[in-house]
């Protein structure tokens, strides 16, 4: 997981999804579904140019560890994994039409968090320390008395 270079910014945007057929079937205990429940979410991450670095297929769930672009929502993402997911299995195995009756093969919600290589411990450390204390931020009064002895021009220098 390294950090990219994007059109007009640099770094890594990593999530884990996790979504669950409708009523949390347990449907991927058939091991042809899970199979291709995987290879199809691949398809689709490679087709998008997503980078997934874990992905699992549970008895009655799935958990996807994706990295993308950040021009894409992760409502969009994972609506795409969902809905072409769900398109080619109802296509590659139309028993599920049986436990389906509807025609929706996931539920509507989904789990999914930020991921990345620091924690929120690290990043508030970071803000507090490195960055310098922002409640003791110099006033406009004692500006004057900086530049001046650090030979910097004012303003006033340049005004004739």
């Amino acid at each position: 997981m390294d950090l990219k270079s994007f059109s007009h910014g640099y770094g890594q945007l990593c999530y884990h999804i996790v979504f669950c057929p409708k009523y949390r079937k347990p449907i991927f205990r058939n091991l042809e579904l899970k199979s291709a429940c995987e290879r199809i979410l691949r398809e689709v991450a490679t087709k998008h140019g997503f980078t997934i670095y874990e992905l699992e297929v549970s008895t009655d769930h799935v958990h996807l560890f994706v990295g993308f672009k950040p021009n894409l929502s992760v409502s969009y993402v994972t609506q795409l994994f969902k809905g072409y997911s769900a398109y080619r299995l109802f296509r590659e195995f139309p028993w599920l039409r049986k436990i389906f009756r509807k025609g929706h093969l996931w539920s509507e919600g989904k789990f999914y968090r930020s991921v990345g290589n620091t924690t929120a411990d690290v990043v508030k450390h970071y803000i507090a320390c490195s960055q310098g204390d922002w409640s003791n931020v110099l006033r406009v009064s004692e500006f004057s008395d900086l530049e001046t002895d650090l030979g910097q021009s004012t303003l006033s220098d340049w005004l004739v």
